[in-house]
């Protein structure tokens, strides 16, 4: 605006002109200058505050570079590092955001308090719950925009050193303000023309040059690669699809269906690319624990389990609602009492304590391990996706830990020696024939020491069938040195439970007077389980006062802190240092990144998140810095990776070996986070992105999060595959190359299906 002297066309001053000009030109001076000053505000996406990023450049000197709304990952030419001597994977090139850079969405930071109470009263009315789609509603921008705003005004109130105007706007402002005797010769005509003007250039008449940077832009993005155009998967299985578990034709060219190969996995040759559709009237699922008692009908519409199962307090259909009693067919009066019972028949099992992590097989609705977590336990629930449908998709829609796998020809997918007790309640599994195979698969995976309970029907009953299944059990549990330490009947449900230990010596293997069953061979590694065939056979006890399994863990909590005694300083960890200096870096840095940014920094209401998954697990420091809070995490292992699996489980947490070139053994939206920590750019070179990503969407829950921290290249090649899929990105930093990204799965499907012919019938 110039700052010349005004005159009448008559030459006359006119000073009761002048003070309304005056009025005028600072208004609209402060209105230019707050719109853009809070444009960082407003947007309904936000990446990080640009305006707390200035204003706390005082305390970390870290120049910050974030996109505004449009997610692309702008370089940061930071380079101050702190800490020296350690790898890329602790220091901030995967990335410490700091506190300024992480601060998410207007939308979440803004009003995220009011959100989680809205949400809690739209989840868990029992008078009958909203079903809310992700959609923002108005009221909602309109607040956060206003609380924006307030922040900023507070904010520019802050000290000299933090003020977010700079000098040369400064002298503007007061070289404008200065000028005041000029400007109140403005004549009362040309002030009229002057407000006409304004509103034309606000109205709706663009400026060339808005015109020409739109249709620059334009030409630009015409000239980008078309997106991918995804389609819905038509397949049998519908909502329910599991690509390695519902390859039909694969199912029905096996030879034999004996073993149960029909239940296991069969991975067709090229990885879907299509998006399983969501059930009809699907809602955002009812939060933890709640969710424990009761899930929504039409998230997982199956009334069979009900139908059969109803009368032992397993699932019920109550209105719009499947509800849980928390019972089973060996516990009826619910599992809380038959936890209780366990633990007088045995008190060294010492629930939360001694015993953390256990395998619950055949887990039915796994009500046992749901209510376990009352206990400090942390239970790997397991069911075949068979006759008894929607099993495992019922305990994970409900927050509890489980996967969809069979105990058939192959080795189960977790290490050996890790598990603290393994529990089978009526699971109906034939452990005695040929040669125990199976139940020498749960002695593979049972730590020494550990107990195996059995609650099943040969355990009380005195018919003939049952009498000769446990006669049966006996003789190959004493063949196996597993010690019958209680036999005992709870009255209350009327059902009996034997519970075995497994030896901590091989004392008893050496004075078998017969060899059945035989050992396995030296060479055998009762570690490898992908894909690995079962051998009726058993593995030794380690000896070595430094071997794993000699000894047994310190009790939980302490045993998730300390780097376990096997690991030792002659090792190289999986980082180059020294394995247990290794092992603690690693807890560190995940204490660090979740406690700075992802508790507090990228705009994630953790009170909505139960099931987690870390897709690229190593020491399982991510999990285990999670540990204050309701949630459990699977910690994943990839088959190409180090195997540092049984670290995980030595340090009181659990996970699985699996290959993400493949489908994961579990149900459709089954998560609420999903954390990848360079597994992208690690998978790339064997699988196609867009096939892994398909079954990120698979896996993840409408509105679920996932975070990926990985190099800028890839990251920027996720974020563009997710937008076409109308994922909604909340966040992308970057620095040194690496980047971060934070992402929100839509509820939107495609129209356009694609049949593929291996899963239909």
């Amino acid at each position: 605006m110039a700052s010349g002297k005004y005159t009448r066309v008559d030459n006359k001053r006119s000073s009761a002109s002048s003070t309304v000009t005056i009025a005028v030109i600072v208004s609209l001076c402060l209105v230019g200058t707050w719109m853009m000053t809070s444009s960082y505000y407003v947007a309904p996406v936000q990446n990080v505050d640009a305006h707390k990023e200035k204003i706390n450049e005082s305390n970390e000197q870290m120049p910050v570079k974030i996109s505004e709304g449009n997610g692309e990952v702008i370089h940061n030419e930071a380079t101050d590092n702190k800490e020296t001597g350690n790898t890329v994977q602790f220091e901030d090139n995967p990335g410490d955001l700091r506190d300024d850079a992480a601060k998410g969405d207007s939308s979440d930071s803004g009003s995220q308090e009011n959100r989680v109470k809205n949400q809690d009263e739209e989840v868990n009315n029992e008078d009958g719950e909203k079903d809310t789609t992700g959609r923002r509603e108005s009221g909602e921008a309109s607040n956060n925009t206003e609380q924006s705003v307030s922040k900023m005004d507070e904010n520019v109130d802050k000290s000299d050193s933090n003020e977010l105007i700079t000098d040369s706007d400064e002298k503007k402002d007061q070289a404008m303000l200065g000028d005041q005797n000029q400007v109140e010769a403005l004549p009362s005509e040309a002030q009229a023309e002057l407000l006409k003007e304004t509103t034309t250039q606000n109205g709706a008449f663009s400026t060339q040059a808005a015109e020409s940077l739109s249709e620059k832009a334009s030409q630009e993005s015409s000239k980008l690669e078309p997106g991918p155009s995804w389609k819905l998967c038509n397949v049998t299985a519908g909502p329910d699809y599991i690509p390695c578990l519902d390859n039909l034709q694969a199912i029905r060219s096996l030879r034999s269906n004996v073993h149960y190969e029909h239940r296991e996995r069969h991975c067709p040759e090229n990885p879907p690319t299509c998006l399983v559709p969501l059930p009809e009237g699907y809602k955002r699922p009812i939060l933890w624990p709640k969710s424990r008692g009761k899930i929504w009908y039409n998230n997982v519409p199956h009334t069979k389990l009900a139908e059969v199962k109803g009368h032992q307090n397993w699932v019920k259909v109550t209105g719009e609602y499947l509800t849980f009693p928390g019972g089973g067919t060996q516990f009826k009066h619910g599992a809380l009492h038959y936890i209780d019972f366990i633990q007088e028949s045995v008190p060294d099992i010492a629930w939360g304590r001694r015993s953390r992590v256990i395998l619950d097989v055949g887990c039915g609705v796994a009500s046992f391990g749901g209510f376990l977590f009352d206990r400090g336990v942390l239970a790997m629930s397991l069911a075949p996706k068979d006759e008894h449908e929607a099993q495992v998709q019922f305990a994970l829609e409900r927050g509890i830990p489980a996967i969809s796998a069979v105990m058939g020809t192959t080795r189960l997918p977790f290490p050996g020696r890790v598990f603290d007790v393994v529990h089978c309640a009526r699971c109906r599994v034939p452990w005695h024939i040929e040669g125990g195979m199976l139940l020498l698969e749960l002695n593979r995976v049972l730590r020494p020491g550990g107990y195996f309970v059995w609650s099943a029907t040969p355990v009380y009953q005195k018919l003939d069938e049952d009498v000769e299944i446990w006669n049966a059990m006996s003789e190959l549990t004493k063949g196996m040195c597993w010690e019958l330490v209680s036999v005992n009947k709870d009255t209350l449900n009327g059902v009996g439970v034997a519970t075995y230990r497994k030896p901590t010596t091989n004392d008893c293997y050496e004075q078998r007077s017969r060899a059945e069953p035989p050992l396995c061979a030296d060479s055998d590694d009762f570690d490898a389980a992908w894909n690995v065939s079962l051998q009726a056979c058993m593995h030794k006890v380690p000896t070595g006062s430094e071997v794993r399994g000699s000894k047994w863990p310190e009790q939980w909590p302490a045993r998730l802190d300390k780097a376990p005694y096997w690991l030792l300083g002659s090792q190289v960890g999986v980082y180059g240092k020294p394995a247990p200096e290794d092992f603690t870096s690693d807890y560190e840095h995940w204490k660090r990144v979740v406690s700075k940014s992802y508790l507090t920094g990228i705009g994630i209401d953790w009170s909505t998140v139960r099931n987690v998954m870390d897709m690229r697990s190593v020491y399982g420091g991510f999990a285990a810095a999670m540990k204050d809070l309701s949630i459990w995490v699977m910690n994943v292992v990839t088959v190409d990776s180090p195997d540092t699996l049984p670290i995980i489980y030595e340090r009181g947490l659990f996970g699985i070996y699996h290959d993400w070139c493949e489908s994961f053994s579990t149900y459709p939206r089954s998560y609420d986070l999903l954390h990848a920590d360079h597994l992208f750019s690690m998978v790339k070179p064997r699988c196609k992105l867009d096939s892994v990503l398909v079954e990120v969407d698979r896996i993840l829950r409408p509105e679920g999060k996932l975070i990926v921290r990985d190099d800028v290249e890839t990251i920027g090649q996720l974020e563009s595959l997710l937008r076409s899929m109308n994922w909604e990105v909340r966040l992308t930093y970057s620095k040194d190359k690496e980047g971060l990204l934070c992402i929100q799965k839509s509820f939107w499907r495609p129209t356009e299906a694609e049949t593929l012919i291996y899963a239909v019938e």
